[in-house]
């Protein structure tokens, strides 16, 4: 392992990009389907070092390419959740986008269970847990789970038209579809953390009705922002959605 890798790695799941020791608060951020730890790099370098930014590794992707692929969310939770067993030591909260979001709310609810505080839920891109909608992109063929692909904007399209690279990368996004599209939200108590939800106006998966039913999963407080673009605003509108990050951590550090 070089320096640098030492530096940044905390373990095969969390990567930490640029260490913040003297932080106050710690953010723990999940990719999308088919995503990695890396698409929050920018992220990572815009917060630090008020913020400390983790950002997960699931298996069957870049250096974790040749470990099979999670394909049940709740036992992806699960794993998180034991993963993140020694970072309670300060101020803790959660960035989730897409199949993220609801896997940073499964590992919420756990962590709840076990006594453990989160101080704030940042969930992009997704409806809410308890909205179901019956689909099986994870069931098509490569050619349309790649056009899938393409339509959401999340990766360049002309990667996507080298073979080689598609055949690394499309099993663990089949199988990630798969984990978010058979997911079952189980009913239990409601989070007690601060809850903001972040969507883009045109977003094809989530209508402004499926956000503001997030508001239903906390008996914190609640809040939606409604940013300009499709399911990877976050990318175009990366400025105003750090912004709202860092506004909703300072008041964990206040707090």
């Amino acid at each position: 392992m070089t320096v640098r890798a030492a530096e940044t790695s905390t373990g095969a799941w969390i990567r930490r990009f640029h260490p913040a020791p003297a932080a106050g608060v710690r953010l723990v951020c999940f990719p999308h389907a088919g995503g990695a730890a890396s698409f929050y790099f920018p992220v990572s370098r815009a917060l630090t070092p008020d913020v400390e930014v983790l950002a997960l590794q699931y298996p069957g992707r870049q250096d974790r390419r040749t470990e099979p692929c999670v394909e049940d969310l709740g036992t992806l939770a699960d794993l998180v959740t034991r993963e993140l067993d020694t970072l309670h030591d300060k101020p803790l909260a959660f960035f989730g986008h897409s199949m993220g979001a609801t896997l940073a709310f499964e590992v919420a609810r756990r962590l709840r269970r076990d006594g453990v505080r989160l101080r704030a839920l940042f969930a992009s891109g997704r409806r809410a847990p308890s909205v179901h909608r019956d689909d099986r992109v994870h069931l098509s063929t490569d050619a349309e789970l790649i056009a899938d692909m393409v339509r959401l904007g999340g990766t360049d399209s002309r990667l996507l038209q080298d073979p080689e690279l598609v055949r690394a990368t499309l099993p663990a996004t089949r199988g990630d579809y798969k984990a978010v599209e058979t997911y079952r939200h189980v009913p239990g108590p409601p989070l007690d953390c601060p809850l903001t939800v972040l969507t883009g106006d045109s977003d094809p998966h989530v209508s402004l009705a499926d956000a503001e039913a997030w508001a239903a999963h906390t008996e914190g407080e609640f809040d939606l922002k409604v940013f300009p673009g499709g399911h990877f605003f976050l990318a175009a509108q990366a400025a105003p959605v750090i912004a709202a990050v860092r506004g909703r951590l300072a008041d964990v550090v206040r707090s």
